[in-house]
């Protein structure tokens, strides 16, 4: 498309209030991009001091999103990944902390002469490598990087300063800021406001920076009157003045986004060939099965940390995803581990057609996990258990089948006489917590006949990891002559990658996260067989009901 020296990079800004979807914003504009050829990524700048989000809490920050090569990231590449259908890699996210350990280790090293070692120029030099890798690859034509926090944070001023030196050593054209801002509602007065965004682009240009286009989140439309008086107080064009108001999915976002004329305005900016529609005839197709289901089923989200949808938000995509391919209404019910016991969880559980026992640590909530199994098990409904929730499943089915009534995992006792599950032996002696576990992709194999060979279409696939705790291959031989079937396995180390119960109706334990690879271009093979799988119980249970 363009050459290499030629690529053209958008800085995503954030300014009066957090939350408001930069990410989505980026991922849209991305889309569009991409619709009319050009090779879009997208990156994340976060400015928390964090190595990186693989130690956070759910609670705080949401799911940990990991790619291919390992990284642990934040849940933004999700949506990247999501909507472009394009992988993501360590050089998408970049935090404070690894910046400032990179610049140190530098120092250390005597890198940089004897030199005082400051924020100008040496985060700010870090900073800008780290923005332009993707764009030196030379396999992009546009590298969009959203800036986390909001403009006048302390902690976001080093990437903002960063930012004005790259757009001036770019120069004209190759280089645009698009500031996502919020235009509140006051009821009392009946009307759209908009001096926060006025105070949020002086508060950018105060820095340095000039607003190239203002893309405005609202809860109502924004008048012709308004853009205008956007446009002059904040010194953009009244056609850079762009609405985002809120949508009933974040999959309608990239149609609103050029109903709004985005993409066009952006390619004006950056001086780029503007003479082709975007090809969105795959995402309608997408939105039209989404919106327009055939019929409904409830599946229940087993976890630990529900209170944050975030928590499990590659989950809750995968889903959509998943019912769209089947033209099904996927209604997902979270329902805290914590909470099921045996006496209550019939009165739980009753009512669900599916059930995904979810990923986690730790040992709170765990029996939870492991009667919900058992429910599944017993009473034939379609099961898929992801990483800690396949371990679960093992452990389930050494407890009630096997009679090994103590069975555990090493991770939430260390003194169980059977260690269905335990540590990797390398891990052993590994003190640290972050970047310390099974992550990235890893090979798979399936076994002739299995049921998720069936699903996938192939014998072998690389799914993403990140667990510790692994299938103790010492009770391999004694669960698969009760019926459980380690069906997947890596064909280099011999872990044991998914189990499965092939009398059951739909019974799958992986230890891998699809979750992370499903793409509204390609919905993950996993989710589209287990939603596949509780439609058809579902409607043999009504066929028989009514019989």
């Amino acid at each position: 498309m363009i050459n290499m020296s030629d690529t053209k990079y958008i800085f995503v800004t954030g300014g009066v209030t957090s939350s408001l979807g930069k990410g989505i914003i980026a991922a849209s504009l991305a889309k569009l991009l991409q619709a009319r050829g050009y090779r879009t990524t997208i990156q994340k700048l976060d400015p928390y001091i964090n190595v990186d989000p693989g130690t956070l809490n759910p609670y705080e920050h949401g799911e940990c999103y990991v790619t291919d090569d390992g990284a642990e990231t934040d849940l933004d590449l999700g949506h990247y990944e999501r909507f472009l259908n394009v992988r993501t890699s360590q050089a998408n996210n970049v935090t404070t902390g690894r910046i400032y350990q990179s610049v140190i280790e530098k120092e250390r090293k005597g890198e940089f002469l004897g030199k005082t070692v400051q924020v100008v120029p040496h985060i700010t030099n870090e900073i800008k490598e780290r923005i332009q890798i993707l764009g030196n690859s030379g396999d992009y034509d546009i590298v969009i990087t959203e800036i986390g926090g909001t403009v006048g944070d302390i902690e976001s001023l080093p990437y903002i300063e960063a930012v004005r030196q790259l757009l001036w050593e770019l120069g004209e054209h190759n280089g645009i800021v698009i500031h996502l801002t919020l235009v509140p509602f006051l009821s009392a007065a009946g009307e759209l406001k908009t001096k926060p965004t006025q105070h949020s682009v002086k508060t950018l240009m105060e820095s340095g920076i000039k607003a190239d286009i203002l893309v405005c989140r609202t809860e109502h439309n924004i008048s012709e009157d308004i853009k205008e008086k956007l446009a002059l107080f904040c010194n953009v064009r009244k056609e850079a003045v762009i609405q985002s108001i809120d949508a009933s999915t974040i999959y309608d976002v990239p149609l609103l986004m050029q109903e709004e004329g985005l993409d066009t305005v952006t390619l004006e900016k950056l001086a780029l060939p503007n003479d082709t529609e975007p090809n969105l005839d795959q995402w309608k197709e997408f939105l039209k099965r989404h919106k327009n289901p055939k019929d409904k089923v409830v599946i229940g989200l087993i976890g630990k940390y529900v209170e944050l949808p975030d928590s499990y938000k590659s989950i809750q995509e995968a889903f959509i995803h998943a019912g769209a391919a089947n033209e099904v209404d996927v209604e997902v019910k979270s329902i805290h581990s914590e909470h099921l016991t045996a006496k209550n969880i019939d009165k739980k559980l009753k009512d669900l057609d599916g059930i995904l026992v979810a990923p986690g640590f730790g040992e709170r909530g765990i029996e939870g996990k492991v009667n919900a199994v058992k429910y599944a098990r017993e009473n034939n409904i379609p099961f898929l258990g992801i990483c800690l929730g396949m371990q679960m499943a093992v452990i389930e089915f050494a407890r009630t089948v096997l009679g090994l009534e103590k069975a555990n995992s090493t991770e939430m006792d260390k003194e169980t006489p059977d260690p269905v599950i335990s540590l990797m032996e390398e891990q052993k002696s590994i003190t640290d917590m972050g970047g310390t576990m099974r992550l990235g992709s890893w090979d798979c194999h399936f076994k002739d006949g299995s049921l998720v060979k069936e699903v996938y279409g192939s014998s072998d696939i690389e799914e993403r990891h990140r667990h510790r705790y692994e299938f103790n291959n010492k009770y391999k031989e004694q669960m698969e002559e009760a019926g459980l079937v380690a069906s997947g396995l890596n064909p280099k180390t011999g872990l044991v990658e998914v189990v499965e119960i092939p009398s059951h109706p739909w019974f799958v334990g992986v230890q891998y996260h699809p979750e992370y690879k499903s793409t509204v271009a390609s919905p993950h093979p996993l989710f589209v067989g287990f939603v596949k799988a509780v439609l058809t119980q579902k409607q043999k249970q009504n066929n028989a009901s009514l019989a």
